[in-house]
């Protein structure tokens, strides 16, 4: 089966599709790719389906060599990326020669990109998913020298696909909410503060969560272990919010104050240590 090459494999590159959606009583976690508007965005140029198997890109780009013609496609964060040393674009399916090798410079905005091949990464499936995670995968990240299996699909059109989607609400500062199952237990004042105040990423922030920096002073009790999801924000009694993300466990004992968006959890995906972000409550249909 012909297969693609990480010469290099960039600072956190993972295989992702969209999570393991039926393993949440094993307790393990729903995974999956970080920005999903994004994943099937580029999964959808190369008409994939729409939870096929990509590489979710962090920060900073491998170096892909592939062994056999295919179409790619790029979406999600803006990176310089060179085709055999030709620069080529976001959101735009590109055809490539076996041989071909595909670069990733500087990352110009965002934080995440998501990388497809047509058809599909062909990696282990478990648990009904391809998604990387420690102690579920043989392997929790992609590292130097991998190879990566992909379908031979013989002759090919030239690929001229473009989607036009305007991105630029992805990258937006304002998160859309929801009002979560402890919300209503804060005080008004604080009920108003959630949506009045900016919140800044911390360092500290990976696939599991994203703690915040501001504290938000409150004297709620802890609730009984309950459910929580990836986008559910829980408020500890020391004040920290905390977003959990796709790698986040399946129960918690904090209040669950907001419940982040589906196209809220892609934005926080965009979002570096440092950037400030409001929340924008909406409403349920």
């Amino acid at each position: 089966m012909p297969k693609i090459e990480l010469i290099k494999a960039g600072f956190y590159t993972t295989i992702q599709d969209l999570g393991r959606l039926h393993a949440a009583q094993y307790g393990v976690p729903k995974s999956g790719v970080m920005d999903s508007f994004s994943a099937k965005k580029a999964n959808l140029l190369l008409n994939n389906e729409s939870d096929a198997a990509v590489l979710e890109i962090t920060m900073t780009g491998p170096t892909l060599k592939f062994q056999s013609k295919t179409q790619i496609a790029v979406c999600g964060a803006i990176f310089d990326m060179y085709l055999d040393e030709e620069p080529i674009t976001n959101a735009k399916a590109f055809q490539v020669n076996s041989g071909s090798v595909l670069r990733f410079g500087g990352l110009k905005k965002g934080l995440r990109c998501y990388f497809a091949v047509q058809g599909g990464v062909k990696t282990e499936v478990v648990l009904e998913s391809r998604s990387q995670y420690p102690t579920i995968t043989s392997a929790s990240r992609l590292v130097n020298g991998d190879e990566l299996e992909i379908d031979s699909l013989g002759n090919l059109a030239i690929a001229s696909a473009r989607v036009n989607f305007e991105d630029q609400e992805l990258f937006s500062n304002t998160i859309p909410v929801f009002k979560g199952p402890e919300f209503e237990l804060l005080p008004q004042k604080l009920q108003k503060k959630l949506f009045t105040d900016n919140f800044t990423l911390t360092p500290e922030g990976n696939r599991m969560a994203i703690p915040f920096r501001e504290l938000f002073k409150n004297d709620l009790k802890g609730i009984l272990t309950g459910p929580v999801i990836p986008g559910t924000v829980q408020l500890t009694p020391n004040g920290n919010l905390i977003a959990l993300l796709r790698d986040c466990q399946v129960t918690g004992g904090y209040p669950r104050v907001l419940q982040i968006s589906e196209m809220g959890i892609c934005k926080l995906a965009q979002k570096k240590p440092g950037d400030r972000v409001n929340f924008h409550l909406s409403e349920l249909d």
